[in-house]
Formats: C-alpha cells, structure tokens, sequence
C-alpha cells in the first residue's frame, strides 16, 4: 500500500465509524463549498463541483447536506469562507508528505499541521520542499467484478487514460489531471462502475518501508495528519508491504 489519498485500506483499520463518517461529510461539504463558490453551483459547467458531487454520492453523504453545501458556496446560505493552503514536510525514513487543507483560520491550521509533524517524528518543510517528488495526475478505481481485463483495458486507454493496473479486486486508471473528468465520464458511458476518483498528487517514485517499527511511525503520522479538522487530503510517497501491513493490525 502506498500512502496517498487512495486511504481506505488505511481506514478500514480504525474504529469509531460514525465520528469517521462525520469527519468524512465535514471535508466533503467543504470542498463542495469552494468548487461552488470557485466555479458556481451547476455541476454541469463547474468539473470541479461534479466531480466533489460524485465523490460526495459515494461517499454517501445525505442529499440535504451535499445541497446546504453548495448554496453556501453560491452565497444562497450564510458559509464559511474557506482558503485552501497546502503544507509540506518530511516524515520518518525520509518519507516526503503533501498535506492539502481548507481552513477558516490560518493560524491555527498551521500550527495543528507542524505540531502533529513535531510529534511524530516528522518536519514541516518550506513551499515546494517535496513538492517535485510528486505528479499531479487524474485516478479512477473500477471494481473488477465480471469485467474483461483486456476489454476494459482497451476502452480506458481509446477514451484518454494514460495508464491501467490491474489490481486484485479493481483497476486502478490513472489521466492527465485535466482530463479526469472526461475520462470518467465516457468510462461510465460504456458501462462501467467506479468507486473512487480525484485529483491526486502522486509520488514519482516511493521509499518502501520493511521495518514494522518504522512503519508504525509513518503510520501514526500519516493518520494524525488525515485526523486534523482542517486537513482534506494527504499525500506521501511511502510504500508498506502486504506482509508488514498485515503486522499494523
């Protein structure tokens, strides 16, 4: 597993559901708040707003609160202006980690984010410190159910995907970020279902972690980090082993 935002084998492992379900709808609120105010409350000429919908549909938040949402971002209800702000740092082993926020308050998203580094054996960066260890890039997760591998394979690359790995239980397809949206959209107008797709940062190349000690604490940061409030995604480039993950628990 590697530790970017693709982290629902890391949340699989944590308790506390419905605090994580909450925790899960406040993020998704506030990004579909931005790309609202950002690009306006039509999902049709707004791709960063569909793509938070969709995200928001799979995640199953409830229709009234993904609608309270954008009209905060559209100035129909009274919201919270958001900036987003984006901190970089160095973690154990070497690790480099991406932490994209949207706060209220800059001050105090700061200083949470270089305590948590602080604390678990990490350090907060400059702008730009690991950011060139990283390619932005468009992923879709398809599950693989009954599909065929060489067919869906075929379609994805015809319809503009860069790149397609298949995965035990899914295809994992990788676009040009300003193409991911396109790319979604003609793979689910061949029939395709997803369960995952964004924008993400991804590493050029990953630090593999052998050692379950030093797994344990890239972890920990790693997870402190998604915990924070203010945090929307995290971004890293290290890499555990099925066999260590396994040890986590």
């Amino acid at each position: 597993m590697s530790g970017h935002s693709k982290w629902n084998n890391i949340q699989h492992r944590k308790g506390a559901q419905d605090k994580k379900r909450a925790k899960l709808f406040t993020k998704l609120g506030r990004e579909i708040t931005v790309a609202a105010k950002e690009g306006g409350g039509d999902p049709g000429f707004n791709p960063r707003l569909r793509l938070a919908i969709e995200k928001a549909k799979a995640g199953n938040m409830p229709k009234d609160a993904l609608e309270r949402a954008i009209k905060k971002g559209t100035g129909e209800l009274e919201g919270v202006d958001y900036t987003e702000l984006r901190y970089e740092g160095y973690g154990p082993a070497g690790t480099a980690f991406i932490v994209n926020t949207l706060t209220d308050n800059k001050n105090r998203t700061a200083s949470e984010v270089r305590m948590v580094f602080s604390r678990k054996g990490g350090n907060l960066g400059t702008d730009g410190a690991v950011a060139w260890m990283f390619k932005k890039q468009g992923f879709i997760s398809v599950k693989k159910d009954d599909i065929d591998s060489d067919e869906f394979m075929m379609i994805a690359l015809e319809v503009g995907a860069e790149d397609v790995v298949e995965g035990d239980t899914s295809f994992e397809v990788t676009t040009d970020f300003s193409d991911l949206q396109d790319v979604l959209d003609k793979i689910k107008e061949a029939g395709y279902t997803y369960d995952e797709a964004e924008i993400e940062m991804s590493a050029e190349n990953n630090v593999e972690i052998n050692d379950l000690e030093t797994a344990k604490a890239v972890m920990a940061l790693y997870e402190a980090l998604d915990d924070l409030d203010d945090v929307q995604e995290v971004y890293s480039n290290f890499e555990i082993p099925d066999e260590i993950l396994e040890k986590l628990g």
